[in-house]
């Protein structure tokens, strides 16, 4: 008689999703608000730049830090944990009215975010069969773009309707909800209890017989050793310890595998992510000149094409291993081909140009997925949280890095308030996102020649 598959991994992923989901909705919440934002603290472009800037900064700074504790305290505590930072950080976004405070309350939110989505990918490898965590590990990120569609329209008309306190504060209120349904249901793996159950001193049911689609039961993950490599020896987590994160990350970036994954993750949603979550509303209204509505509807296509794509690429990575990090550059290719067609366009660019822009420009978020299946491919199980850490650094850290130069160069120019964009002083702030892509191209085909290269030598297969 065929064995019924077990529902509680799809539960406890969809729960962990949806709290990345909220993750994504906060850490884009300034996305359509940007000259609401500028309105509501009398900002310049460069200081409105400075509030993403300085929570992506934290971000990228957590990430290692972040990854060491998900390794030793698990991954449901930092995950609960980094909501409510955010709902925090919400709440002050909320409630003040200077910008020294606001700027304190991204840093809360960039926090928590900091928090969530290396902790949803190390629960993956617990509850899932090794052959589907490419399909879900998309998914996961399929559901935050659907997070990303409710900062760029629905909240905007909702601070909008409202007004800026009780935008945020529901949106805080929101978050606080799926954390206390997450402290109910999310388990770190198979045979350990929720949050709940270990405040409570109490194991259900459920818990006990809860069973991996793996086919690991109860805590076995965490005691079968990583395999031996010549660059990185038999660890466990436990034996990691204070600041000992920069010999592990010395370790780890000597594979050349995690130097591959590391770039795929630098080259690939930068571009995004500077769109989404500052520059996209300003460029749209203030460059190309159409009515905030038209603007609202033409970045919801930029999350709808994000969300196709990583219905798609899921599969695609699973099937077609040995190629997965070709079809991340094709991809990377086509955002760099696009953009630069809307920058040297003489005039305004048309429609059916923007458009093009908007869908193939989003494809880099789910591309960027497939760095974390190159790394799953070369780091031992003990090193995942830290490793996942440290590969996420790196899109956020390009994505920081331009959206302050944009906004410098458009002060620059004279065009950093709403009342003074122009579709040429875009043009010029735009192109900083080239010298990233060129960087990154480069890096990609090094390091995938030497992972390659690696992989013979020590006689390794993709997994």
């Amino acid at each position: 008689m065929r064995t019924a598959r077990p529902l509680l991994p799809w539960i406890v992923w969809g729960t962990a999703a949806a709290l990345y989901a909220v993750a994504i909705i906060n850490r884009s919440s300034l996305s359509a608000l940007g000259p609401a934002a500028q309105e509501h603290f009398g900002i310049d472009a460069t200081t409105l730049a400075t509030f993403p800037m300085i929570q992506l900064i934290v971000y990228a700074a957590l990430q290692i830090p972040v990854g060491v504790l998900i390794d030793r305290v698990g991954a449901t505590s930092m995950l609960l944990g980094g909501s409510i930072l955010m709902v925090l950080g919400q709440v002050v976004m909320a409630t003040v009215h200077n910008v020294e405070l606001a700027i304190l309350a991204r840093v809360l939110v960039g926090a928590g975010d900091a928090c969530t989505f290396i902790s949803v990918m190390r629960l993956l490898p617990e509850w899932f069969a090794l052959k589907q965590l490419p399909v879900v590990s998309q998914l996961t990120g399929l559901i935050g773009q659907a997070g990303q569609l409710v900062s760029v329209a629905p909240l905007a008309l909702f601070v909008s309707l409202a007004g800026w306190t009780s935008g945020f504060l529901g949106l805080a209120a929101v978050g606080l909800l799926v954390t206390i349904l997450g402290a109910l249901v999310i388990r770190d793996r198979p045979g350990v209890g929720t949050f709940a159950e270990r405040i409570l001193g109490k194991t259900g049911k459920i818990t006990r017989n809860a069973r991996s689609l793996g086919g690991i039961h109860n805590t076995g993950t965490v005691e079968m050793a990583p395999p031996s490599t010549e660059m990185i020896p038999v660890m466990r987590p436990t034996r990691v310890r204070g600041l000992g994160f920069w010999d592990q990350a010395r370790r780890l970036l000597r594979i050349p595998g995690v130097r591959l994954a590391y770039w795929v993750h630098f080259t690939s949603p930068f571009a995004s992510n500077v769109f989404l979550l500052l520059w996209g509303t300003p460029f749209l209204v203030g460059g190309i000149g159409l009515s905030p509505a038209a603007a609202g509807g033409m970045l919801s296509l930029t999350v709808i094409s994000s969300m196709f794509a990583g219905l798609v690429l899921g599969p695609i990575s699973s099937r077609f291993l040995e190629r997965r990090v070709w079809v991340n550059l094709g991809i990377v290719i086509g955002i760099v081909t696009a953009w630069v067609a809307v920058l040297v366009w003489p005039g305004t660019p048309p429609t059916w140009l923007l458009i093009v822009l908007l869908v193939v420009m989003p494809l880099g978020g789910p591309a960027s997925m497939i760095s974390f299946e190159v790394l799953r491919s070369h780091t031992p199980r003990s090193f995942t949280g830290f490793a996942t850490g440290l590969v996420n650094t790196a899109g956020f850290t390009a994505s920081l890095l331009v959206i302050l130069l944009i906004g410098l160069v458009l002060d620059w120019q004279g065009a950093g308030s709403p009342e003074d964009y122009s579709l040429s002083a875009f043009r010029v702030a735009f192109a900083v996102q080239i010298p990233f892509w060129v960087l990154g191209i480069v890096m990609i085909i090094i390091e995938q020649r030497r992972t390659g290269r690696w992989m013979r030598e020590n006689d390794r297969k993709l997994r």
